[in-house]
């Protein structure tokens, strides 16, 4: 009788998972002070060679389980989905464009500090729209998502005062339409290159 294989089926989004619940299993070691130190991204000096670290590894670190559980289930959900239509390579390239992207933007306009995958998920999401794109045709699914999204955020960004910062979610799912489109564009580039 055959047994059930268990297989890293994801390797992004699974590494991704994992490396953001072991800096959270190392906050609750180290404190909150090693979460700061590593993993928020805030302005400092540009002498400083933490911000520019902080620049992408922000993403891994999370202020809370319930923070970090509400990220990962999303992602868990729409990783693997993404990771299969574009490749491992590409999607590391997405997250890393966005975190990049989000981190510079944080520095720049804000003096607060961002933590957290969000700006991830969003991208995700938007992404995600992108999955059955046909040639010469943009999803409505992709139109609606976004404008809900986009417009739910700014409301929020003008009428909440919280912790969360609504700049990343609209930043990652800007992120996601952008690098969607262009993932569409140099599909239908290949395929004209060698269509046979």
């Amino acid at each position: 009788m055959d047994r059930f294989k268990i297989n890293y089926n994801s390797p992004v989004t699974l590494t991704f998972t994992f490396t953001a619940l072991g800096v959270l299993l190392l906050k609750e070691i180290y404190g909150i002070e090693f979460m700061t130190y590593i993993f928020t991204n805030y302005r400092t000096s540009v002498d400083d060679p933490m911000q520019y670290i902080r620049l992408f590894s922000y993403v891994l670190g999370h202020s809370s389980w319930q923070h970090f559980t509400s990220n990962f289930l999303i992602i868990l959900l729409l990783g693997p989905i993404l990771e299969e239509k574009y490749g491992s390579k590409p999607l590391i390239k997405m997250i890393l464009i966005t975190t990049f992207i989000t981190g510079v933007l944080n520095v720049i306009l804000f003096s607060t500090g961002l933590i957290g995958a969000s700006g991830i998920v969003f991208m995700m999401i938007i992404l995600s729209s992108f999955a059955n794109t046909r040639s010469g045709y943009i999803p409505l699914t992709l139109i609606i998502v976004a404008v809900i999204f986009i417009g739910r955020e700014l409301v929020d960004a003008i009428t909440l005062k919280d912790n969360i910062s609504q700049m990343a979610h609209i930043v990652g799912g800007i992120s996601g339409a952008g690098l969607g489109g262009i993932q569409l564009t140099n599909k239908k580039s290949y395929k004209k290159k060698y269509r046979a």
